[in-house]
């Protein structure tokens, strides 16, 4: 007698059963967990795997400072399980919107949905005293560019598995071992890279903004002033002067700038003084080549011993 698809159904163990009735893909539940940034983004898939899903709220070629606050990104975050930022106020001017847009109890300040990644670093640039608006867009905490920062990848990736593990115990195993079999990767990359930037040592540069203040103490370079005045100030003619002077004096030959800058004020210095501008993607997913963290610093350290060896 043929068996009729309902005989075959129940002929099945139980959780196969459970799985055909109910109608599941999968046999676990992804978590879904929404970054600010794409370097955040890049470690949670390396430590998460197939147990996550992730999104960026920000592209790498966009100013984390200044996202909008879009509802279609209120959407996105009303869907996490996780939210996980950078802090330290990177995203002050529109993350606390979508936040209370999105509706989403679970990534509340003080919920275990909410990770502020900062907590898992030391920040440097912390300023002193009291603060006014006469010092510009200062960060209260310090600076926030600490993504650049090869030696703080690792407690991030550490924060991040952690986290995972509170929300989804059984697959702690495996977020743990993902985590480890990265560490070791960027471990031995980070050697290299070391290596490579060594003859630089001491090397003085100028920034646009400080962005790279961390990189910059990774590979003990010298960081002499920024072309801002104060954070988020655009150059006075004066202030340009007292810099080239300053530049000629010391013998700067870089100027370093995120690329989402315009770089108007960097040529016109460099006019004054013959040092390189080198426009550099701040994060992963500023140009094709940074398409993940060791991407991204492969990708700044090739630039940079480029143009300082060219500059010898």
């Amino acid at each position: 007698m043929p068996v009729s698809r309902f005989q075959k159904i129940l002929g099945l163990p139980i959780g196969c059963l459970l799985a055909v009735l109910l109608g599941v893909q999968t046999v676990w539940a992804q978590l879904n967990v929404v970054t600010t940034t794409e370097d955040i983004a890049s470690l949670v898939q390396v430590v998460g795997g197939e147990w996550v899903t992730v999104q960026s709220l920000s592209r790498g070629y966009q100013d984390t400072h200044f996202v909008q606050a879009k509802p279609s990104l209120m959407v996105t975050v009303h869907k996490a399980d996780l939210l996980i930022y950078q802090g330290m106020e990177l995203e002050v001017g529109w993350l606390p919107l979508l936040i209370r847009g999105a509706r989403n109890p679970k990534v509340f300040l003080g919920q275990p949905g909410n990770l502020d990644l900062s907590l898992s670093i030391d920040p440097i640039e912390v300023p002193q005293g009291a603060l006014d608006r006469s010092m510009g867009d200062v960060h209260a905490f310090g600076n926030p560019h600490y993504n650049l920062g090869p030696s703080n990848i690792k407690p991030m990736v550490f924060m991040i598995a952690d986290h995972l593990s509170e929300l989804d115990p059984n697959h702690e195993t495996q977020f743990k071992s993902n985590r480890n079999t990265f560490i070791k990767r960027f471990d031995a990359r980070l050697d290299e890279w070391r290596q490579r930037m060594a003859p630089f040592k001491g090397q003085k540069v100028v920034t646009f903004h400080r962005t790279w203040s961390y990189f910059l103490r990774e590979f003990g370079m010298q960081y002499v002033g920024t072309l801002e005045p104060v954070p988020g100030i655009q150059p006075s003619p004066p202030h340009l002067i007292r810099l080239s002077q300053l530049m000629n004096a010391q013998n700067v030959r870089l100027i370093l700038q995120a690329n989402y800058y315009r770089d108007k004020f960097s040529k016109l210095l460099a006019g004054k003084t013959g040092a390189r501008v080198l426009a550099l993607p701040p994060g992963v997913g500023g140009v094709p080549e940074a398409g993940d963290t060791i991407g991204l610093f492969d990708y700044l350290v090739n630039q940079i011993t480029k143009a300082l060896s060219n500059n010898e």
